[in-house]
């Protein structure tokens, strides 16, 4: 069922690129100015939308054997993911029930357990406490509540959703409003992670922008790919999360083919978004898929953030394509640092200047008009209850054929 979708989305999506066109909303949409710099604003997306929704923490991939982990910090909270034995993902605040400090270094590697730099205590992948230093001199202690505090997490479609809070109401599956079989179809649990790179930004909305924005590719990207690439823009969204195609020659290609020959690689094309932070693009290597998953954060200040690009292989890579996957990670790193991030500093600067009262998206920017969309509805929502009663609402959108 969900290839026919797939399939009707391309569908569509050819017919417009027939007619060298795209769908266009309503009406252009209008964003305060503010909403980019203002403090009190920030403090609430970040209250309201990063500490209360599951967040793409780690990729299946990143955990893909048992006793593996991965050691972050989310928003200044150090947070530990963990694999068992069993291969049940579990997550923790990485803080020692002893006196406070991180029982294991930010990074990933394989561990059964963990001990604590500062007063040697050890915990199991399973966040129990297994060992005390010196526990005949400690005095009397109920190590069965002395665990790690758990976090919640869950696991679907290769991508590891955790929360950053204890206790946050945490439903993954009415978050993700049916999107999760249309994720699936990449398979991205079964690739191989085969490099990171972490950059610096301004605001994470004005970073995110790009990755919903196909308006500027063939202007801001002219000197690297984006001759390639029209402006136009087909989209889908389940909920907050989107996906979008461009209708142009690659699409076209499908129209000397019947509908149940159509190559999945083809039906996965485009820019996939988990709000409100990841955007997922596929390229090629070759005759091979690999993927672009970026996760995007807060930083400590509204006018910067974190985004880490994670690069994915659909095979297994030799030693010759290892080298190319290294150039092509060298190459999309510079084109996010050097062209968009770039780019978006100046306007994070000039935005302090407080010349411009709002930015306008047009009638060709839907993307980006519904993820601002939902920001505001879900720093809306008082309480969690509220929150999570807007997903259940919440419809699916696909742009009409022409």
């Amino acid at each position: 069922m969900t290839r026919q979708q797939l399939i009707a989305q391309a569908a569509r999506t050819l017919e417009w690129a027939k007619i060298a066109s795209a769908p266009l909303e309503e009406a252009t949409m209008s964003v305060p100015a503010e909403h980019y710099t203002s403090e009190r604003r920030w403090k609430l997306e970040q209250e309201r939308i990063f500490k209360r929704l599951p967040l793409v923490l780690a990729l299946s991939a990143e955990l893909n054997e048992p006793n593996s982990y991965k050691a972050l910090t989310v928003m200044g909270i150090p947070i530990l993911l963990t694999r068992d034995a069993a291969g049940e993902v579990r997550s923790f605040v990485n803080m020692c029930s002893h006196r406070g400090a991180a029982v294991v270094e930010s990074g990933m590697g394989t561990a059964r357990r963990f001990t604590c730099p500062y007063h040697a205590w050890v915990y199991d992948n399973k966040g129990d406490l297994a060992g005390v230093f010196q526990r005949e001199r400690f005095g009397d202690l109920d190590t069965s509540c002395k665990g790690l505090t758990p976090l919640p997490v869950a696991e679907r479609a290769g991508l590891i959703f955790g929360g950053t809070v204890p206790e946050m109401p945490f439903d993954v599956d009415a978050f993700l409003c049916g999107y999760t079989s249309m994720l699936e179809e990449h398979a991205l649990g079964a690739c191989q992670y085969v490099g990171r790179v972490a950059l610096r930004g301004s605001n994470w909305k004005l970073a995110y922008d790009g990755y919903l924005d196909f308006y500027h590719l063939p202007i801001l990207h002219k000197r690297t790919f984006g001759a390639d690439y029209n402006n136009l823009i087909c989209g889908d969204a389940w909920g907050p999360h989107q996906r979008h195609m461009q209708p142009d020659a690659r699409i076209m290609e499908l129209a000397a083919l019947a509908p149940e020959d159509w190559p999945q690689a083809t039906l996965l094309a485009g820019v996939w978004t988990v709000f409100p932070h990841v955007s997922i693009a596929s390229f090629r290597l070759g005759s091979e898929r690999m993927y672009q998953i970026a996760q995007l954060f807060p930083g400590e200040t509204p006018d910067s953030s974190t985004t880490i690009l994670n690069f994915l292989a659909a095979f297994e890579p030799d030693d010759e394509q290892r080298e190319e996957i290294d150039k092509q990670i060298d190459f999309l790193r510079s084109v996010v640092e050097f062209e968009d991030y770039a780019t978006v500093a100046t306007i994070q600067q000039a935005l302090r200047s407080g010349a411009k009262s709002e930015f306008v998206f047009g009638r060709n920017e839907g993307q980006n008009q519904r993820f601002h969309s939902w920001v505001d509805r879900l720093v809306g929502a008082d309480t969690p209850l509220d929150t999570y009663a807007l997903f259940d609402g919440a419809k699916e959108f696909h742009h009409p054929q022409p």
